[in-house]
């Protein structure tokens, strides 16, 4: 009797660690099926965008050919983007646009979000949810008096214009986030610098700007994607081949009213998305960090 409870306890360990074992692998089958699922429908449209650059006309436009592989591969279409249209000057003026505008909406941005996190005055809650109310205010509502002003003092067709017109809603959003990020560095960093005799400009420059790097770098990171991706304002404000845009001149040269010339477009992509993912690649941590803490203490 005593070794066959002795067998019965041993099967029924044997049973609950299979059980066990059984529910963790299901476990782990479903969290990574799930995941390669998401991360191959996030990836195929950057893989489909890179084997149509390298394919030839002859085989985007045959339909009989499965359409996930390349056959002959070709620089053809890159050799004809850069030979063909100015894409080396629209991706130097969006470097310059998307930077220029950046900086303005980081520091317009970090200073504001200091003033309405710190400083105490009437009003300042009803500024802070302005700002916010701001940022959801679509651009296509703005573009029409934003062109009007901008032909008034003359500089239609200039970068110029450009860098003072996206802040419009560039500064909104930065200034949000780093509300909420300024909300999570403690009072106390300041005023024991102030005790010692600092100003609050130099403890803010001193003290709270290098504790804010990831809230800055991910504020930075969304302001220089939406610059470098935008095209409603460069379109309106921009003409001449000169001072287009990325995403403006490609729509420009490779779209001719019915006629796409998708490889060259597809070469294009690649090439322009390239430094929004390195970016990404070296500030991901950073941005990381700068969202998350900006969504909870916001």
């Amino acid at each position: 009797m005593h070794a066959s409870a002795t067998r019965s306890q041993t099967f029924g360990a044997l049973n609950a660690r299979r059980s066990r074992l059984v529910r963790r692998t299901l476990r782990g089958l479903g969290v990574y099926g799930g995941l390669a699922f998401f991360l191959v429908i996030m990836l195929f449209p950057f893989y489909f965008m890179l084997i149509t650059s390298f394919k030839p006309d002859v085989e985007i436009y045959d339909i009989s050919q499965f359409p996930l592989i390349v056959k002959a591969p070709t620089f053809g279409q890159y050799q004809h983007l850069f030979e063909k249209t100015h894409f080396l000057l629209w991706l130097k003026n969006s470097a310059v646009v998307a930077t220029a505008s950046t900086i303005i909406s980081l520091t317009l941005g970090t200073l504001a979000a200091y003033a309405l996190a710190r400083l105490k005055f009437r009003g300042r809650q009803s500024l802070g949810l302005s700002v916010y109310i701001t940022y959801l205010v679509p651009t296509s509502l703005l573009f029409l008096p934003l062109a009007s002003v901008i032909r008034q003092i003359g500089l239609f067709d200039n970068p110029v214009a450009l860098m003072i017109t996206y802040p419009t809603f560039l500064v909104p959003f930065c200034t949000w986030l780093l509300m909420g990020y300024f909300k999570a560095i403690p009072r106390e960093l300041e005023e024991c610098a102030m005790v010692d005799g600092c100003t609050r400009f130099h403890a803010f420059r001193a003290i709270v700007l290098p504790i804010m790097l990831p809230g800055l770098v991910s504020a930075g990171l969304f302001a220089f994607t939406l610059s470098w991706n935008e095209f409603l304002y460069a379109l309106t404000l921009t003409q001449s081949y000169e001072v287009k845009t990325l995403p403006v001149g490609i729509v420009s040269q490779l779209v001719l009213g019915d006629v796409y010339f998708w490889g060259s477009l597809m070469a294009a992509a690649v090439l322009g998305s390239a430094p929004i993912a390195i970016l990404y690649a070296f500030f991901l941590e950073y941005y990381v960090k700068g969202m998350t803490a900006g969504a909870v203490k916001g």
